[in-house]
């Protein structure tokens, strides 16, 4: 007792009241009047009190049971005071105990294991225990009884005896024998003169009891059998207290003087306490079932009615359009309109003062205090209603055995209905006002605006519950009177929780069990948390209560916290509780728990059935969506549970029982499941636990069971065990989890609503890192095609193997490897992305084996070209050369003349011309090409002229609306055309999707295929010729007669080649001019000559001027440098530049989704109608020309900061390297005594892998003998000159014009970003947003279009179709046609029935469309309209709602939802 007092003595308030609540609830006697140990100075602790209550029944004077409950601060009841005098050989506390119950310790002793002879912090010290009666006649006492306990000589305590003999019904006082010369003879003198009851024992009498006078009693304990003097006591006392008439009551203690009282003595305890009162006061005088819809009427009817609208919009129905669900919206904002116009209260607006403006500590008094009081406002009407309800439930019960008339059954069934509602409305606690603040909040943030009467910002309403959460307080989770989840205000509740505790892990314990089945009483004794627990509470719904771990759980099981989230109403009142809410409920905490705890009371059948079948539906739709929690049953109140038989038996009966309750929820479900363990991992053995009875014995007096406590213990470490395995859910991913959970609770269906936003979210940023990775070996390989290239082109590499790809790829290889194996081990989502780490391990290693394939197929594709390249530059070197020896020859012989500029002039010029006029007449010219006129002829050729000459290169086949016009069906009796069937509002295709999308297909691959070609002819080294376009005719015819002759329902018309064909090649016309460009200015000798007239002109000079070999040499070396260092220079840029973009720029260093979403912002931004439909006819075409915009915008706009630079430091490399090889070059020599050539082969092979610089270049060279010092001093002084001329020449006009078809930064990061999927929607043709090409599952977007935009009419009628996928697919009653000559419609639902083309898709079923099409729709109706020659009108007409959106609103929509 003294370690308790310690403890008791160094505690705050609040754990004082914790530590009397807990002793109150165990049956142990409570501390009432406590000394100091060092003043001495006597505490009432009533603070500590005010949270206990009592329960007992008595019998009135008709002999009828009465129930009471009732705060033990308010009961007025005898109270018996029992002191000693002296020093006694017998232990008052264990007698008291035998007088309250003889089988508890209340008040703790001598006798007791434990306790010690010495007491340090216990003298002086009044405990006080109640005797509560059962109303059965072996109560001791037939009233609730209090009993005091002063510990220690009462001579040595004057005060605690005065103030309890005055206030006690009876004294009974022990004492060894009575002695006059005593110095508490004078009390007993006083005592026994009194009026007051009084009981004398003498523990050193043998005497039985005597009466001395009226109400005063004296008994002996020596040597007396202890039976016979607790009974003997028993009778004196109820005789006492039969003639007394004084009560005590608690809260009376106070009004003493000379002791203090904690609540008067801590300023934060009574400001707190004022401040609840002063509320308090404002519920007086009025009816309680009306008091919530007055004092808070944001919850009440407007709150009820939204939640049922929501419900109602998300549930499917036969024919809900958009304009319906745009009403639905609508009506439902104006709800939140005339909620959000509600006054708050005089009440709330105390509430929000006084939270807002305390410190912490007396926050939490107002608080504690204020549920105190409301607990006690309520308590008297809530038990009057509950007496109410229980004798009208027992009249209906026997009407129902009676088989009475139906009216009078029906008549006292609505009255139960009407008290059961009564009670409802009559329940007012803490999570009330809570709740209030919850809609307050909800309906601030619907109508985007603040409260006029709200002093403060709504905003900062989620910070406060967050610190009632951290403070212990639970927090509502699912509103059971409305049956909703407030999600804006939970998410809003997280993330200040994440705000102001961090990103916490959190394990979170769902618990489910009928209404009163003790679920409460366990949470609270297992985590010492504080759910309400009485039975009379008629509170619904769910409730979340966070439990920080120890810092040693914490390490041990890798969690911070632990979250409890407990149901509350299952099966609850009559009326208010249905099978599809208590489902409803199940599932929603089933869903967003870790481990679910199923807790079961008594052994009844029926309970345990209602319960099973509940859990075991919730537990299959979990299943179905993928999700796999835990789950442990708790089987409370079983008797004897220390059998092993019965416990065998019980678990045998249990399986037996969840097997049966399965096979009836999997029809429920339509699922294929015969076993529970079918449907979860459940091992009988070990996730069943037996508990014990609560109590040791009947209530009310009965103490908590020791092996009830042992049980509690086991489940803790089961849990914890089950903890250490579990995965890490952060609160993030709580929240998230809420939402989604949810959402798909909000559909009737809940299987196919059911949309994981963490699995989505987890896949994109795979999808991210995917992107990294593929690049990093993309960028890689680059680097090492760039080196074999130049290796190729200067003749140093002949053959390119895989297995040398490999290699040069190998450490990149490792390097993604490790960043992928880090990645899912690592990232905070790991239990979720280890589902696709084997699938993408492997796409890895496929997208690593295409590159590297892909690369040797170009690479070998240049090798061989060489023969006929070396042709070509052969030719080119021979004009070189024999220009450089000519104007040698002529130097040599006017270097008489060296210092007469103008006749060297003169005589160069006229050297040129006519050797320029010879090189023409000897050179085959380079012709302009005239590709499209070439395609024609072809064409003309194959399909006759007539019908190519009316082609238009407006007409591009990519760009058509549908290919109906370019196809013929097949059919048995031959082939007919479309046409279009009338029904009213069914959806229509004019020609099938199946169709369409194959005709797609086979053209975009064609496409694809066909610029792979044009790049395999490496025109710009290669030139071209009409062979070319033969060529990519002849593919192109091949695959589409290929097509037709395949499983398909139809062939083409002539007019579909030719536009195939014709548009194909004026897509590329422009890539091959361009390629084209660049072969004539390497080639045509006019161009590329004339280019370098001045650096021949230059060596002339120096020729004529005497120069020494070593100095011509050298400058020649120089200018045959410029082109390639340029080339490299342009190349390496490149690459920098796409690496930066990917890093930097915020459109392109992101998965695909991010993509789209900048250019959805880019086209809302210029509202351009064309390029939108080009957007949404030809993603694939929009997203490159996407990201050429970008690439040029970003090298115009940052060329000075960041290309500039980066050119300037790649050919400052460059000229470190050449200057480098130089040097080697000459040691080389010097140490090998070689000559020219020998250096010259040595700087060559120094070079290759930077240059295409060889050899060859200066074959045609003639060299003297050369200073090997002074050629390297020329070439760095001629080579600072060079340099410096290439980088005057860099700016945001000649880098586009300079840069390799092949090398763009552009191209590359197409090459790059456009290797995904591009498969379309069949409804709305949104693109699929997964990164990867040949993606596993189903393809999938973000969010669907409005079917319209596509063309999408109802049938027979002219109208645009305004649904949107998403919300189509929930109606029950809405078709769609597949097939112009298709009889049956496909339901919406079921579009997966249609075919191969709808079911690779998966469509959520929800509302979640995007604002922005709906803006879009809004915006180009009219060119819409035009467009598809259709109007939105009757079936297709737009709601109005749409038109309230700003393209600010939809541009902004895209964060907020992609």
């Amino acid at each position: 007792m003294d370690v308790q007092m310690a403890v008791f003595h160094c505690a705050d308030g609040f754990l004082k009241q914790l530590m009397v609540t807990k002793l109150s609830q165990c049956q142990y006697a409570l501390p009432l009047l406590v000394p100091d140990p060092f003043t001495r100075q006597i505490e009432f602790p009533l603070w500590t009190f005010r949270r206990v209550n009592k329960s007992w029944k008595m019998r009135n004077t008709n002999n009828e049971i009465i129930s009471r409950t009732q705060s033990i601060y308010k009961a007025e009841t005898p109270m018996v005071f029992f002191f000693r005098f002296g020093s006694v050989s017998s232990s008052k506390s264990h007698l008291i105990n035998s007088l309250i119950n003889e089988k508890h310790n209340t008040f703790f002793h001598r006798n007791c294991p434990g306790s010690s002879k010495t007491r340090v912090l216990m003298d002086g010290v009044v405990e006080i225990a109640w005797f509560c009666p059962s109303g059965k006649n072996t109560d001791n006492f037939t009233d609730c009884v209090a009993f005091c306990n002063l510990h220690g000589d009462a001579g040595d305590h004057e005060k605690q005896l005065q103030i309890l003999t005055e206030m006690a019904s009876v004294n009974v006082v022990l004492m060894p024998q009575l002695d006059r010369n005593d110095r508490s003879s004078a009390t007993i003198q006083n005592l026994y003169t009194n009026r007051k009851p009084l009981i004398c024992i003498f523990t050193e009498d043998e005497s039985a009891v005597i009466e001395m006078k009226r109400n005063t009693f004296k008994m002996g304990l020596k040597d007396r059998n202890k039976s016979d003097v607790s009974e003997e006591l028993k009778k004196a006392i109820n005789v006492c207290l039969a003639e007394s008439s004084s009560t005590f009551r608690l809260e009376d203690v106070s009004k003493h003087s000379d002791i203090r009282v904690d609540e008067e003595d801590d300023d934060d305890c009574r400001r707190g306490r004022a401040a609840a009162q002063q509320m308090m006061c404002l519920l007086e005088n009025k009816d309680l079932t009306e008091i919530k819809e007055s004092f808070l009427p944001h919850q009440g009817k407007l709150w009820r009615q939204w939640s049922q609208k929501n419900k109602e919009l998300h549930r499917p129905q036969a024919e809900k359009k958009e304009i319906d669900i745009s009403r639905a919206q609508t009506e439902m904002l104006n709800i939140r309109q005339q909620q959000h116009e509600f006054k708050i209260s005089e009440f709330m607006k105390f509430f929000f003062k006084k939270i807002y403006s305390h410190d912490e500590n007396e926050k939490m008094f107002f608080l504690k205090w204020l549920r105190i009081l409301l607990d006690e406002h309520i308590s008297a009407d809530l038990s009057a209603l509950h007496h109410k309800y229980n004798k009208k439930k027992s009249t209906v019960v026997k009407f129902k055995e009676d088989h009475a008339k139906s009216e009078k059954l029906t008549a006292e069934q609505t009255c139960h209905e009407k008290i059961s509602e009564e009670l409802q409305a009559a329940a007012f606690g803490l999570e009330h006002i809570m709740r209030e603040i919850s809609q307050i909040y909800e309906s601030c943030s619907s109508v985007k605006k603040n409260k006029k009467d709200l002093q403060f910002d709504f905003s900062s309403l989620p910070s406060l519950a967050a610190e009632m959460m951290i403070s212990g307080f639970p927090l509502e989770l699912m509103d059971g009177d409305a049956a909703h989840v407030p999600v804006i205000w939970i998410s809003a509740v997280l993330d200040q929780l994440i705000q102001k505790l961090g990103d916490q892990r959190v394990f979170v314990l769902s618990v489910l069990g009928l209404q009163s089945s003790g679920k409460s009483t366990m949470l609270n004794a297992m985590f010492g948390l504080q759910f309400a627990v009485s039975a009379g509470r008629c509170t619904r719904g769910a409730f979340m209560q966070l439990l920080k771990v120890s810092e040693e759980i914490k390490t041990q099981m890798n969690f911070d916290y632990i979250l409890v989230v407990e149901t509350v109403g299952l099966h609850a009142l009559a009326g208010r509780s249905t099978r599809n809410h208590d489902d409803e409920l199940a599932t929603f905490v089933v869903g967003i728990g870790n481990l679910t705890l199923i807790n079961i009371f008594g052994e009844n059948p029926s309970e345990m059935q209602d319960i099973l079948q509940i859990v075991v539906q919730a537990f299959i739709r979990m299943k179905k969506v993928g999700l796999n929690p835990s789950c442990v049953f708790v089987h409370q109140n079983v008797s004897d549970v220390t059998a092993g038989e019965k416990n065998l038996e019980g678990k045998r009966r249990l399986q037996e029982t969840l097997d049966e309750m399965t096979k009836l929820a999997a029809k429920d479900e339509v699922y294929d499941a015969e076993r529970f363990s079918d449907v979860i991992r459940f091992d009988v053995q070990n996730d069943v636990k037996y508990f014990d009875q609560l109590w040791e014995g009947k209530p009310p007096m009965a103490p908590p069971n020791p092996d009830y406590c042992e049980n509690i213990q086991e489940l803790n470490k089961y849990i914890f065990s089950h903890v250490a395995n579990s995965h890490r859910m952060i609160l993030t991913y709580l929240k998230v989890s809420i939402q989604d959970t949810w959402e798909a609770l909000l559909n009737e269906q809940y299987i196919f609503r059911f949309r994981n936003s963490l699995e989505i979210s987890a896949y994109r940023k795979l999808e991210t890192e995917y992107s990294k990775w593929s690049w990093c070996l993309r960028s890689a390989m680059m680097e090492t095609e760039n080196k074999l290239y130049n290796q190729i082109e200067n003749e140093a590499l002949h053959e390119v193997e895989e297995t040398d790809l490999q290699k040069e790829l190998k450490k990149t290889s490792e390097e993604v490897e490790k960043s992928m194996s880090e990645f899912f081990e690592k990232d905070k989502d790991k239990h979720i992305l280890i589902h696709w780490k084997t699938s993408f391990e492997i796409k890895i290693k496929e997208l690593q084996q295409n590159i590297v394939r892909e690369t040797k197929r170009k690479l070998n594709g240049i090798l061989q070209q060489q023969d006929l390249q070396r042709k070509i530059d052969a030719q080119r070197t021979l004009h070189e050369n024999t220009l450089y020896e000519k104007s040698k020859g002529l130097a040599l012989k006017l270097r008489d003349k060296a210092k007469d500029e103008k006749t060297l002039k003169k005589e160069f010029d006229l050297l040129w011309k006519k050797s320029m006029k010879k090189i023409i007449r000897d050179t085959p010219a380079i012709k302009e090409i005239h590709m499209m006129k070439d395609v024609r002829k072809i064409l003309s050729d194959a399909y006759g002229s007539s019908n190519v000459d009316h082609w238009r290169e407006g007409r591009d086949i990519f760009s058509v609306l549908s290919y109906y016009d370019y196809i013929k069906v097949k059919r048995s009796g031959g082939y007919f055309t479309n046409a279009i069937r009338s029904a009213k509002d069914k959806f229509v295709y004019v020609l099938s999707k199946e169709n369409e999308f194959q005709i797609k297909s086979i053209t975009t691959d064609v496409a694809l295929q066909t610029d792979k070609m044009i790049q395999s002819f490496n025109i710009s080294k290669m030139g071209y010729n009409k062979s070319c376009t033969e060529q990519l005719t002849g593919y192109i015819i091949k695959r589409v007669t290929e097509h037709e002759k395949g499983p398909v329902k139809y062939v083409f018309k002539k007019e579909f080649f030719i536009d195939l064909v014709l548009s194909i090649c004026m897509r590329a016309s422009k890539m091959i001019t361009d390629q084209y460009r660049m072969f004539r200015e390497a080639n045509d000798p006019v161009i590329y000559v004339e280019k370098e007239r001045e650096e021949y002109y230059s060596i002339f000079q120096k020729y004529c001027h005497g120069a020494i070999s070593a100095a011509i040499f050298g400058e020649i070396i120089c200018q045959k440098l410029k082109e390639p260092i340029e080339q490299s220079v342009y190349k390496k840029t490149a690459r920098d530049v796409a690496n930066e973009m990917r890093s930097n720029c915020e459109s392109l260093n992101g998965n695909r989704s991010n993509l789209e979403k900048h250019i959805l912002k880019t086209l809302a931004e210029g509202e351009d109608f064309d390029k939108y439909m080009d957007y949404i006819l030809t993603p694939r075409d929009h997203f490159k020309s996407f990201i050429r915009d970008e690439v040029s915008r970003c090298i115009t706009d940052k060329f000075s900061v960041s290309v500039l630079p980066k050119m300037k430091e790649n050919i400052k490399l460059l000229q470190q390297k050449i200057m480098k090889a130089a040097h080697e070059s000459t040691e080389h020599v010097q140490v090998n005594s070689g000559d020219v050539g020998l250096w010259l082969k040595r700087f060559t092979q120094q070079l290759s892998d930077e240059l295409i610089f060889s050899e060859k270049d200066l074959s045609g060279v003639k060299h003297d003998d050369v200073d090997f010092t002074l050629l390297e001093d020329v070439i760095k002084q001629a080579l600072t000159a060079l340099i410096s001329d290439i980088s005057s020449s860099f700016s945001t006009e000649t880098f586009p014009v300079n840069l390799d078809y092949k090398f763009r930064p552009d191209q590359l990061l197409i090459d790059h970003l456009c290797q995904c999927c591009w498969v379309q929607c069949p409804f709305c043709e949104a693109t699929c947003t997964r990164t990867i090409g040949n993606h596993d599952g189903d393809h999938i977007v973000d969010f669907h279009r409005v079917t319209g935009i596509t063309g999408l009419s109802y049938i027979g009628t002219g109208n645009l179709a305004v649904q949107i996928c998403t919300s189509a697919v929930a109606s029950s009653g809405q078709y769609f046609y597949q097939d112009d000559y298709q009889d049956d419609g496909v339901p919406w639902k079921e579009y997966r029935r249609a075919g191969k083309v709808f079911a690779d898709w998966s469509i959520s079923p929800d509302l979640s469309e995007l604002p922005y099409w709906k803006w879009f729709v809004c915006r180009f109706k009219d060119n819409l309209e035009k467009l598809y020659n259709k109007t939105f009108e009757r079936s297709g007409e737009i709601p109005d709602e749409w038109r309230k959106y700003s393209k600010q609103e939809a541009i902004e929509s895209l964060d907020q939802y992609i």
